[in-house]
């Protein structure tokens, strides 16, 4: 089973429909006034957990992910229709980034959990909304905002119930493929696997557990050596460790050293990890060279009151009481109820109004940065007189000119925001 564990994906909210422009016509209603509708909002982008879903696979063949646009508003004030939510469904413990800046936005780790992460844009607002005492006859209406888009960068903390860890050719490899359906690489150089393998081992008919064969841990992975970062991030959500070591010391390395090297690595990386229930199980007892270590293995698992298994992935030797032993533990196992933490941020769809920014490009123009009249600008036409007179009103209100002056606009230069540009005039 190929394993993806890192998409990117691009992201686009549905834009808010345009607000209508129109004044009631009825017989024996003289001067019936303005009666254009709102549009309607767009839709919303859906991040939910979908349990049946475990790998992030269909997002290398699809990246695109839009939502529908909101219907125009119309006549006798009614309402355009709202357009339809995109859902994507994603693996649960999938980790949700902004590519761009590299900001946590989600940790998406529980059952059926939803967010929105990118807002359909607001309806604009039909002339109806614009009349006054001092404006009886408005002809303009709002353009529909714009949807907000993302790259998002995902990211699969693997989910398996078991995760095997240990030294680079210690037998993962070999242990997955004896027990389940899996066929990874199988070869004695270091680092055969380089990306996590998931087996089902079946205990009976009903009966299955996830195995994760992680990639083969050295020293100072924690501080991301190797792939160590890479690696140790699938750790994180199995519910049992099974700790691997080369009984027969085929390298030359003292297996007793090697639990306690990475462990050390599993500790520094999380304390959590390292407070998982691990069981120790010395490979290769086949091979003889491996019966001067295993005496030195069993005390080490009593001194660290964990449970000791000596198999052979080759000949199956012991594989079947492990695998029985494995899957008793894992009916008894308690789910622990995750936490939200302080460093997981859950998307923020109210962000308070930003400050203005004024720069200058390379051809010396002026660019104004200002999320709320950039949307402002996003929604006037300025093709009607009245709304261009309007955004001139606004422009005034937010006292722009004189920020610009402040800057050193002169007469004629260029000024940008969002996607308009402007001619600046005393």
């Amino acid at each position: 089973m190929q394993f993806i564990d890192r998409s990117k994906i691009f992201v686009k909210a549905g834009d808010g429909g345009n607000g209508k422009s129109s004044f009631r016509r009825e017989k024996f209603v003289p001067k019936g006034g303005p009666d254009g509708g709102d549009g309607g909002k767009g839709g919303d982008v859906v991040l939910q957990v979908d349990e049946n879903v475990n790998t992030l696979l269909k997002f290398r063949y699809n990246r695109n992910f839009k939502a529908a646009n909101g219907a125009p508003g119309e006549t006798k004030r009614q309402f355009g229709r709202g357009g339809e939510n995109c859902v994507i469904k994603v693996p649960q413990g999938t980790l949700v980034k902004n590519f761009e800046t590299d900001e946590v936005l989600a940790d998406l780790i529980l059952p059926n959990q939803k967010i929105v992460i990118a807002k359909g844009g607001r309806g604009g607002r039909g002339n109806a909304k614009f009349k006054s005492s001092s404006r009886r006859a408005p002809t303009f209406a709002e353009l529909g905002e714009p949807g907000e888009s993302f790259e998002l960068q995902l990211e699969l903390k693997l989910l398996a119930d078991v995760g095997l860890v240990g030294y680079p050719s210690v037998g993962k490899s070999s242990l997955i493929a004896a027990v389940s359906a899996a066929r990874p690489e199988i070869a004695d150089y270091h680092f055969t696997t380089l990306i996590p393998v998931l087996g089902v081992v079946s205990l009976d008919y009903e009966k299955n557990f996830v195995m994760a064969d992680i990639p083969g841990l050295i020293e100072g992975a924690a501080e991301g050596v190797g792939l160590g970062h890479d690696f140790l991030r699938h750790v994180e959500r199995t519910k049992l460790i099974l700790h691997l070591v080369d009984a027969a010391a085929i390298e030359g390395r003292d297996p007793v050293e090697d639990f306690h090297k990475i462990n050390f690595e599993l500790k520094k990386y999380s304390e959590k990890i390292s407070r998982r229930t691990q069981i120790l199980v010395a490979n290769k007892i086949d091979l003889p060279s491996a019966q001067e270590h295993l005496q030195d293995l069993k005390n080490l698992a009593a001194e660290q009151g964990i449970k000791f298994f000596a198999i052979s992935a080759v000949t199956r030797e012991g594989v079947d009481d492990l695998k029985k032993y494995v899957g008793s533990e894992l009916e008894n196992f308690v789910e622990e109820i995750p936490e939200i933490t302080d460093d997981v941020k859950i998307f923020d769809l109210d962000k308070p109004e930003d400050e203005f920014i004024i720069e200058r490009n390379d051809a010396a123009e002026f660019i104004v940065r200002n999320k709320n009249l950039e949307k402002i600008v996003a929604m006037t036409n300025f093709d009607n007189s009245e709304g261009l007179r309007r955004f001139q009103f606004i422009w005034r209100m937010k006292n722009l000119d004189a920020k610009l002056k402040a800057r050193g606009i002169k007469e004629g230069m260029t000024v940008h925001i969002g996607k308009m540009e402007f001619e600046w005039h005393e």
